[in-house]
């Protein structure tokens, strides 16, 4: 049986800067769980900007429950709300916007699987998966001076 992952203040938004894994300038992450053997990861998704965030595919379900801010794809006709559940179903193609009047976004992402960044004509241009996920948080890590075997913790 694999140990339990505890992650103190884990819904916190406003806590420990260190938390959270930069994937560009108004974009981060926080990491909950990496599960490397059952090819999953939980995380906290932040955008501090409006705009168009990524268009991508996933390879398995995604669940995502928005916990401060809006955003919504636009493939769909809802937008998720601070308090909103959603369910994205393996294969669908969808791209995240971050509408103008919001400052800040946050939503916990459970995502199973990896996922394609593709172009508007559906061509692959990177990818992300648990494997990337923990090979930048070890990097983040690293860098601000925690050492990259603190991610440890949070890998399953």
């Amino acid at each position: 049986m694999l140990p339990d992952v505890f992650v103190t203040g884990g819904l916190d938004l406003d806590g420990d800067e260190r938390d959270w894994v930069p994937q560009s300038e108004d974009v981060s992450f926080k990491p909950l769980i990496l599960s490397v053997s059952q090819g999953f990861y939980v995380n906290i998704l932040r955008v501090r900007r409006a705009g168009v965030l990524s268009r991508h595919r996933h390879s398995g379900p995604v669940h995502a429950f928005t916990l401060r801010g809006r955003w919504r794809y636009l493939e769909h006709d809802w937008v998720a709300n601070a308090g909103d559940y959603a369910f994205e179903p393996p294969g669908e193609t969808h791209t995240l916007v971050v509408p103008e009047d919001v400052s800040e976004m946050a939503t916990l992402f459970h995502v199973t699987g990896g996922y394609t960044y593709v172009d508007p004509y559906g061509i692959a241009m990177g990818y992300e998966d648990v494997f990337t996920k923990l090979e930048n948080v070890r990097a983040h890590y690293e860098r601000i001076g925690l050492g990259a075997d603190y991610a440890n913790r949070l890998v399953r």
